[in-house]
């Protein structure tokens, strides 16, 4: 496709992550990327592939997921959310869509993401909340919780903060916020959210798993503070499964036009 005929596009998509195999394509299992892939090319079957902006894993959500491409139909874009959302299915939504350049990699332009877990601390389950919450059968110490948050905040090296799968050597993360509160519109939840400039490889499920060990009595307090100073990922608590977490928002330096020619 010749660069003067491509046009740019970035999207904003939410999902239900619960039965995808995590966001990035993968050969022989489902994901959000190969849906998305699959919707673009029914509507320009030469439009390139999906550049996403983060790799949630296998069973996590999202509500702000960001994705670009480019096309070689110049279609407005109420039309893109439209087209795509007819051939998305119904786990994915296409929430806006606005122009970017050519080539423009969502990946390269964020800036800080917003995380979210939810905690059901209750020996009865919901149905309701099945795959949208991690159940925790104890009382949970709120407090301890919130104090054990506070360490997080700010430039560490979180190297005890990721899985074995992770091999990157650069691991120092700038954390902005990290609260633990109840739901405001379901006060039998707890909910955790970090904000941060990146994240690495179950990071956030590790800090939640943490937290709850901790507000459960199972962890010593003052764990985070362990964890920072050894960089040992022992010292921390257990991976949260990903049913609870869900990537809230994401913010990019460059948020695209949205200047499309009358039609």
């Amino acid at each position: 496709m010749d660069d003067a005929a491509r046009f740019g596009v970035l999207l904003t998509v939410a999902y239900v992550g619960t039965r995808f195999s995590g966001f990035a394509r993968q050969p022989h299992a489902r994901t959000v990327q190969g849906e998305l892939e699959g919707a673009v090319r029914a509507v320009d079957p030469n439009a390139s592939l999906v550049r996403g902006a983060s790799r949630t894993d296998a069973g996590v959500h999202a509500r702000a997921q960001r994705v670009a491409f480019d096309a070689s139909l110049d279609i407005p874009s109420r039309g893109w959310v439209l087209s795509l959302s007819r051939h998305a299915g119904d786990e994915i939504a296409i929430v806006s869509a606005a122009r970017v350049a050519p080539g423009w990699d969502p990946r390269d332009h964020a800036v800080k993401k917003t995380y979210r877990y939810t905690i059901f601390p209750s020996e009865v389950r919901d149905p309701f909340l099945r795959h949208r919450s991690w159940r925790v059968p104890e009382r949970l110490n709120h407090d301890l919780m919130r104090r054990e948050a506070e360490a997080l905040l700010g430039q560490h090296d979180f190297r005890a903060f990721r899985s074995a799968m992770d091999a990157r050597t650069e691991t120092v993360r700038t954390i902005f916020r990290a609260a633990v509160d109840t739901a405001a519109d379901d006060p039998r939840l707890v909910v955790v959210e970090v904000v941060g400039d990146r994240f690495l490889h179950r990071m956030m499920r590790i800090i939640a798993g943490t937290l709850v060990d901790v507000g459960r009595g199972r962890l010593e307090p003052g764990a985070v503070r362990r964890a920072l100073s050894t960089l040992e990922r022992s010292d921390l608590g257990m991976t949260a499964p990903p049913d609870g977490l869900c990537l809230h928002a994401l913010e990019l330096d460059d948020e695209g036009s949205d200047k499309w020619p009358d039609h």
